[in-house]
């Protein structure tokens, strides 16, 4: 039986063996547990931001607008495209309408998809913590990027196959700081989830570095680990549940601990 799950799933056999023990233990009343993480993708997996400012800004500036790096990180960070180029032309009294944000947010890709071709690296150590958190726990993705921008990211790290779940710019109708990415990544983890009852927005993580996505999580009654690689720890302390300047610090026992030090 078990061994279909594990196929089933995509699991291995040690994470489905750490899913069974938490299972009996939840079943029985005896402890509360973290299930699920679910990433962003940009500034947590992939150092992208950077590409994306200078998309955003070579897009705009064809439009005659310009955004400076300050401005971006300031208020526009982590906004999926749409959202940014609503905010941006409206704050700039620019006409709006769909056709105008369908030839921005293509350029923009277009731009950012040379960027990302030319180098994109990866944060150090996130690939051996996906490894690793993968064995424990189910993971996603709920990301402001496109699915081909988030696939790319995931294939430079060869680590896609550890992501049941992707949810993308492409699956919301509203992007981050609205909670809509998170719990959609949620909704489709119970697809594919092994546990016996759902799990729960209290049994979630998210991992994010900026500041509308933290927002976006806790609005989605998520706990909320932040990585200063896009925002200095005292911009995100008192924000996040928890701040870290790399996931190479945390551990997966670290990340129970917090849960259980905390309370669910």
């Amino acid at each position: 039986m078990w061994s279909n799950v594990v196929v089933r799933y995509g699991l291995t056999v040690s994470a489905l063996s750490y899913i069974l023990s938490l299972d009996a233990r939840i079943a029985s009343g005896k402890v509360e547990v973290l299930k699920a993480i679910i990433f962003d993708c940009d500034g947590i997996i992939v150092n992208s931001e950077p590409h994306h400012l200078k998309a955003f800004q070579q897009t705009l500036k064809e439009a005659g607008i310009s955004l400076s790096e300050e401005e971006y990180y300031r208020k526009y960070l982590a906004m999926d495209d749409k959202g940014c180029f609503e905010a941006v032309l409206q704050l700039h009294q620019h006409p709006i309408n769909n056709g105008i944000l369908k030839g921005l947010i293509l350029k923009k890709m277009a731009f950012y998809r040379t960027l990302s071709q030319q180098e994109l690296l990866l944060y150090p150590g996130v690939v051996e913590f996906v490894k690793e958190v993968e064995k424990h726990y189910l993971l996603a993705i709920a990301s402001g990027a496109f699915r081909g921008e988030i696939k790319f990211a995931l294939d430079k790290g060869e680590i896609r196959s550890f992501f049941k779940v992707i949810v993308s710019a492409q699956d919301v109708q509203h992007g981050k700081p609205h909670p809509e990415a998170f719990l959609s990544a949620l909704a489709k983890l119970n697809q594919v989830s092994p546990y016996s009852t759902p799990i729960l927005t209290k049994e979630c993580l998210v991992i994010e570095d900026s500041l509308h996505g933290v927002e976006a999580a806790h609005a989605a009654g998520m706990r909320c680990l932040a990585v200063t690689n896009s925002y200095p720890k005292r911009l995100l302390d008192g924000k996040a549940d928890w701040v870290v300047e790399s996931l190479s610090e945390v551990a997966p026992k670290d990340l129970d601990a917090f849960f259980l030090k905390t309370g669910i």
